[in-house]
């Protein structure tokens, strides 16, 4: 099963990073692959949100929708994807962001089998470098949304 992990030093705080990933409905705007995106259900209790997502993907005659449950902890500052129904037999997703002196940490990680087979083999290969274009759209977005930070002093 593939499995990836970075760290990111960006220079926008550990919140503004954080609210643009849990931005999920924004993700058709600028996220590869992802042709829609729909939440399904929301429920917030404190510094905790729960989501039911079903976000479509899409890759030249690839299409398939798959819903999950998006815990966002504002608290903790973390956002834990679950799998719940799909082309998927297992996947999972986390983000934990973290202050540092001139902006913050962002790690991530993921790791999933699709059910098929011959899917799992073709996107194994290329499983490394797609998750690390989806990183990179995610660092876009923040210069996009926020501009270019001015660095303290």
């Amino acid at each position: 099963m593939p499995k990836f992990e970075e760290h990111k030093k960006l220079p926008y705080s550990a919140e503004q990073v954080f609210n643009l990933v849990a931005d999920v409905e924004a993700y058709p705007e600028f996220l590869p692959w992802c042709s829609g995106l729909a939440v399904k259900g929301r429920t917030a209790s404190g510094g905790e949100e729960l989501l039911i997502a079903e976000m479509t993907i899409s890759f030249k005659i690839y299409r398939e929708s798959f819903l999950s449950r998006v815990n966002l902890s504002r608290d903790r500052r973390t956002i834990a994807v679950e799998y719940l129904d799909g082309p998927f037999k297992f996947m999972n997703c986390r983000w934990e962001f973290s202050d540092l002196q001139n902006g913050c940490d962002v790690f991530f990680s993921a790791e999933f089998e699709f059910r098929s087979k011959v899917l799992s083999s073709l996107i194994g290969t290329l499983f490394t470098q797609a998750v690390q274009r989806i990183v990179r759209a995610f660092e876009e977005r923040a210069r996009f949304v926020y501009g270019k930070p001015k660095l303290k002093q």
